[in-house]
């Protein structure tokens, strides 16, 4: 009979059932204090606009998760489609034919206790794309396409087959590439009576397309209604910064889940967390005035989180600060800047 044996088995036995027990715990008090919610997009839960009078479609806590599936793309297409000005493509009914002219959005979600002047963190827990996707090159007018003496004429529209498994896309072509999803639309209607559209990004966020929300990202924007209003979509298989033809991967979501909690310190702009670094947005209709926007939030947030002095801190940003161009093509264009988090130590 070995005693020792028994007794490290029997030490063992205690040790699994007490991380058991820690982990059930755990699981009940998550339970408790959170709920997951699961949102459909399908009718009166679809818009193609921001205003602070569209009602809810669902309430939730701070702290809660809402389960997105089936976001059809930005142009409300739940197939993939050779022909743009086709009059049968592939599409989800609208309830506000009138007004629905934007991105295919999802929501408004209201949150409990949000207050304009709050700031709203929406973390990405996880994102799944559909299996095609399209992008456009040319053929439209727009100021970067007239500049590029590539306005006129037909457009260029590749198709997407999508690989979640391989995490790639490939395209009619033969070219492939690596896919990382994210949502290009996601943000609250300004405190402002009336229609807003949805292709402009905003203090409050919206059109950001911003290819640095992907899943274990958190975004924190300025909440400027009551209970928030929160609204998301235009599925991005992958997107480079600037996204300069006007397009990403333009995808449907299959799956996305979204954890909400509300602060109650206040921001003036978009911000980004991901496990390397931060990231502060600058919107404006000049490039160079959004640069000015996305440093001078970048020396908020570095002077608060190191206890700098402004000038120490734009000296030092010199030295570890990147500026991005997010996009040229909203109207409002983007810039983000990054600091990574080991860059100060």
């Amino acid at each position: 009979m070995h005693i020792p044996n028994l007794v490290k088995d029997f030490i063992k036995f205690l040790y699994y059932y007490f991380w058991k027990c820690i982990f059930t715990f755990w699981e009940m008090l998550l339970s408790y204090v959170m709920q997951i919610h699961n949102l459909e997009s399908e009718g009166a839960n679809l818009h193609g606009y921001f205003s602070r009078e569209i009602p809810s479609v669902l309430e939730i806590d701070s702290g809660d998760i809402v389960r997105y599936s089936k976001i059809p793309d930005a142009t409300w297409s739940v197939e993939q489609y050779n022909d743009e000005e086709s009059e049968d493509r592939p599409r989800v009914e609208s309830e506000n034919a009138e007004l629905n002219n934007g991105h295919c959005l999802v929501g408004p979600v209201s949150i409990r206790n949000a207050r304009a002047g709050h700031t709203l963190a929406v973390k990405v827990n996880s994102i799944e794309t559909g299996k095609w996707g399209w992008t456009h090159g040319g053929g439209w007018s727009s100021d970067y396409n007239e500049r590029l003496n590539i306005g006129r004429g037909q457009f260029v529209r590749l198709l997407w087959d999508i690989d979640n498994e391989t995490k790639s896309a490939t395209n009619q072509y033969g070219h492939t590439v690596s896919i990382n999803p994210f949502l290009g639309v996601m943000g609250m209607p300004p405190d402002l009576p009336g229609i807003h559209p949805t292709y402009p990004p905003r203090y409050c966020g919206g059109n950001l397309d911003c290819k640095e929300l992907t899943a274990g990202s958190t975004l924190y924007l300025p909440i400027s209604t009551e209970a928030a209003l929160f609204s998301c979509g235009d599925g991005h298989a992958r997107q480079g910064d600037g996204e300069v033809s006007g397009q990403a991967i333009e995808c449907m979501i299959d799956n996305v889940e979204l954890e909400f909690e509300v602060h109650d310190y206040h921001i003036r702009m978009p911000r980004i967390e991901n496990e390397s670094g931060w990231f502060t947005l600058g919107l404006h209709a000049d490039l160079k005035e959004a640069s000015y926007i996305a440093l001078e939030e970048m020396l908020d947030l570095m002077c608060d989180r190191y206890e700098l002095a402004r000038k120490e801190a734009i000296a030092l940003a010199s030295c570890v600060v990147d500026l991005r161009i997010t996009q040229i093509v909203n109207g409002t264009r983007g810039v983000h800047a990054y600091l990574a988090k080991d860059a100060i130590r």
